[in-house]
């Protein structure tokens, strides 16, 4: 029998609409809704075009009965309880269904805040009560009043969502600084051995870089305007002279948890989505010489990887086990940054007033949490698989006797012996060093014997300054 793939579209498209639920994964363009869609499901229910249309739903329900309540709209009373739990259970029972019957209206009307209100108005029309005032839908509102504030709603949910993920991986960083802040390795500048450092003061490194930018991150301020057609309350001062537009409309706003930004033309300029991009990018380019760090710790064996049962590592080498979460982590992340990076460039022009270039764009936002979501997941994923190589750590900074050289000059400069650096450049630089060369040096140098002393009980492992005691401040 013949592969029908036409029959199998049709098939899915059959069991999306009477089911409602995804065509199959394997039919997914982005990998986010087909290979990680399961990984990233927390966080692509939120960015979904279904979430988006829920949020517009809420914003136009939460708007009428906000007007009902002013008491100063003629021929709008004051909503009855009933009513307005008739709204709210709208809101509640809103489904995959409802969804797709505003996407039906969306086919006729080429608009998609117009088939919203068409869709509300259709519920109206169920109520004996609520159907004579559905003209008051949308009243006074142009579509992007209602959908600033659907994606500013949607933002502060992905916001608060992706944070925990971040506050997990952040954890682990806090968690990894105790744990290793003993665990004395070689560092290396240019690849190339340095003064050595613990484990704990690297991890402790991007701990605090996260921390500081992810408390920056929580404070930024989710904008909304609601003042019409170009930002002037044109529509709703010529309607409703006697009410005061700008502060009734910013009461409002703060009643969605968002705040006000007053001064727009017909869109929210998005400088708010801007400097929250700019974040995330900062945090993700972070996060990239992290999993960097930590593939080039794995390629030295300063860690051992767990051997997961089943996990294959190459298709021919059966003894790798790859480093592969912390490679997705940085191909991910640089995909999250594009994201950000192209849309913080992109939203915060419009020309003139207004067009639409914004609007096609802007849908994209949820591949940026997203793909920093799965990359997120990955470095969790991978930390806990890492368990430290003490023998090889301890191996590599034993055997690296001319990382003295460092303080042995040091003390020679400190008693004004000339040409120090060009001495101890001349016995360590390209050449193996001994303890043994290297005490021979010291007892040679014109200095107090208290500082021979002090340079002869030195090792390269007591060589760490005050690494591990920066470990244990970190509160």
């Amino acid at each position: 029998m013949s592969f029908n793939f036409k029959l199998l579209l049709c098939y899915n498209n059959i069991f999306e609409i009477n089911v409602g639920m995804k065509k199959d994964d394997l039919l997914s363009i982005s990998p986010l809704d087909g290979r990680y869609s399961e990984i990233c499901k927390d966080i692509g229910n939120i960015f979904s075009e279904y979430s988006l249309i829920k949020y517009r739903v809420h914003i136009e329900i939460k708007w009428f009965i906000y007007l009902s309540r002013l008491n100063k709209i003629t021929g709008l009373p004051k909503l009855k309880s009933i009513d307005e739990r008739f709204l709210n259970n709208i809101l509640s029972d809103f489904n995959i269904a409802d969804a797709k019957t505003i996407k039906k209206y969306e086919k006729t009307t080429k608009h998609d805040v117009k088939a919203v209100e068409y869709f509300l108005k259709m519920k109206f029309d169920k109520s004996n009560s609520l159907k004579k005032y559905k003209e008051y839908l949308h009243i006074c509102c142009t579509s992007e009043d209602i959908n600033n504030l659907s994606y500013a709603l949607m933002i502060k949910e992905g916001r608060d969502t992706l944070l925990k993920k971040l506050n997990i991986l952040n954890k682990i960083l806090k968690k990894n600084v105790k744990k290793f802040s003993k665990n004395i390795m070689l560092s290396h500048t240019h690849g190339q051995p340095a003064t050595p450092t613990t484990m704990g003061k690297e991890f402790l490194n991007f701990h605090h870089r996260i921390s500081k930018l992810v408390d920056k991150l929580k404070k930024v301020a989710i904008e909304g305007k609601f003042n019409g057609a170009t930002g002037n309350y044109s529509a709703h001062k010529v309607t409703f002279p006697d009410i005061n537009w700008p502060s009734t409309n910013k009461k409002f706003i703060d009643s969605l948890g968002i705040i006000e930004n007053k001064y727009t033309t017909q869109i929210e300029p998005h400088d708010y989505i801007c400097e929250m991009n700019n974040l995330l990018s900062h945090i993700n380019s972070i996060l990239i010489g992290h999993a960097q760090d930590m593939w080039t710790y794995i390629s030295k064996n300063y860690f051992i990887q767990k051997n997961i049962v089943g996990e294959i590592g190459s298709s021919t080498m059966p003894h790798k086990i790859n480093p592969i979460n912390f490679e997705n982590a940085e191909g991910n992340l640089g995909l999250a940054n594009s994201m950000f990076k192209f849309l913080s460039e992109k939203l915060t022009i419009s020309r003139l007033q207004r067009d639409l270039s914004d609007s096609t764009v802007i849908r994209n936002l949820g591949m940026g949490f997203g793909y920093s979501w799965l990359a997120y997941e990955n470095l969790i994923i991978g930390l806990n698989k890492l368990t430290i190589n003490n023998d090889k750590i301890n191996k590599d900074v034993e055997n690296s006797w001319e990382l003295l050289a460092e303080p042995i000059q040091m003390i020679a400069r400190k008693y004004n012996i000339s040409d120090s650096y060009e001495l101890l450049k001349k016995v360590t630089r390209g050449q193996s060093v001994t303890k043994e060369i290297l005490q021979d040096l010291i007892k040679s140098l014109n200095i107090p014997q208290v500082e021979k002393d002090k340079l002869l009980m030195l090792t390269p492992k007591k060589y760490i300054g005050y690494a591990e005691d920066l470990c244990n401040d970190k509160k």
